[in-house]
């Protein structure tokens, strides 16, 4: 399975979580959407230790070796498509989370996350991680 992190549960991981972190023992591979770690960033900026908390996610990185998903023009058609998809139903969510979505189409992976609103969009796989 090619790993695609979503914000939350990258944080479950960094916390300990063991449903996560059972889950990317499955994984062949891992990815993190440029917009995740631009989440994740702006949420340590706006803490009280936001020196620790990007190493760790350097760490983190490095050690699982997590590639980034860069937005690009064929992620950027991606986002349409998905956003017109998702209007035309009248399903909308949130404009990060279907740039997250679009770079997962992007790299064909399996988008591991917590939020529900991910089974809206039909362009890609979703494994739910269980919080408790």
């Amino acid at each position: 399975m090619k790993a695609v992190l979503d914000t939350n549960v990258y944080c479950l991981c960094d916390a300990g979580n063991e449903s996560a972190l059972s889950v990317l023992e499955e994984a062949s591979s891992f990815f993190l959407p440029a917009i995740v770690y631009g989440e994740l960033y702006y949420g340590f900026k706006h803490g009280q230790r936001f020196e620790k908390n990007l190493r760790h996610l350097e760490k983190f990185l490095s050690q699982f070796r997590v590639e980034v998903i860069n937005v690009t023009a064929d992620v950027a058609r991606k986002f349409g498509d998905i956003y017109a998809a998702l209007r035309k139903r009248g399903k909308p969510i949130p404009a990060n989370d279907i740039w997250i979505a679009a770079c997962c189409m992007e790299v064909g992976g399996t988008l591991l996350t917590v939020d529900d609103h991910f089974r809206e969009v039909a362009q890609i796989q979703t494994r739910f991680i269980q919080t408790s």
